[in-house]
């Protein structure tokens, strides 16, 4: 940190949209300006006017600097995006990140997804353990889930819910095709059953083999026809009288 502080409102408007995942109001940018107010940093009064003034203007210097993006007007809010020109390459990327194998964690997420749907973030969150912003990016980057509305709860979070790309992805004609709790614990049980299995086999092979150990290392005793007992080693074939 240098101490120093963004001297126009433009340049905080640019890094409050650079820096949002999803599109930023123009009443939420005055509600974030209104808590520096107290000369903090030296913002004359934040108006809607002087917001979209300044998202225009940032426009007119990427065009005339020739960058690649620009400001546009979204789903009630303004969030960067590319121009036009540049989706045929934006395509390719995206493309090449859909080859990419899912990752544990979006597997995860993903099962949550088909299993609840339509789920909000905070409950994929709740049953994960985890932060899902990255994971749900993610798979809505890779088509494999898309927004199905909002929720009829407080604040209104976002519904997600699988796409044609996810039944694709994994063979299934329908959802109906997953396979059913019951089914998955059925599975898991079999496979635990075979590594029991195995591990009874290991453990049958190494008793055997000890018991050829310990056969050999044995010196059996025997009663010969004079009604005395005697050693006889199996290995060498000889016979040791009792002494007694």
């Amino acid at each position: 940190m240098t101490g120093e502080q963004p001297t126009t409102i433009r340049q905080i408007i640019e890094a409050l949209l650079f820096a949002t995942d999803e599109p930023l109001s123009v009443k939420e940018m005055i509600a974030i300006f209104g808590e520096f107010q107290s000369g903090e940093l030296p913002l004359k009064r934040i108006t809607e006017q002087v917001i979209l003034d300044s998202i225009e203007q940032l426009n007119k210097e990427y065009e005339s600097s020739g960058r690649s993006m620009h400001i546009v007007r979204v789903a009630g809010g303004y969030q960067f995006a590319t121009l036009p020109l540049y989706a045929e390459w934006l395509g390719k990327m995206m493309k090449e990140k859909s080859k990419r194998k899912l990752s544990p964690s979006a597997l995860e997420s993903l099962a949550v997804i088909a299993y609840k749907q339509p789920v909000t973030k905070p409950e994929i969150e709740s049953i994960r353990g985890v932060n899902a912003d990255y994971i749900i990016r993610s798979l809505l980057e890779r088509n494999m889930i898309t927004i199905v509305g909002r929720a009829a709860t407080p604040g209104r979070p976002l519904l997600y819910g699988t796409t044609a790309e996810f039944l694709k992805h994994f063979g299934l004609n329908d959802l109906s095709e997953l396979p059913k709790p019951r089914e998955i614990d059925e599975l898991l049980a079999e496979a635990e059953f075979e590594v029991e299995k195995q591990l009874l086999k290991e453990q049958e092979a190494k008793a055997a083999a000890n018991e050829e150990t310990d056969d050999d290392d044995d010196v059996r005793i025997v009663v010969s026809e004079d009604g005395r007992l005697r050693e006889v080693d199996p290995d060498e074939g000889t016979e040791k009288s009792d002494p007694h």
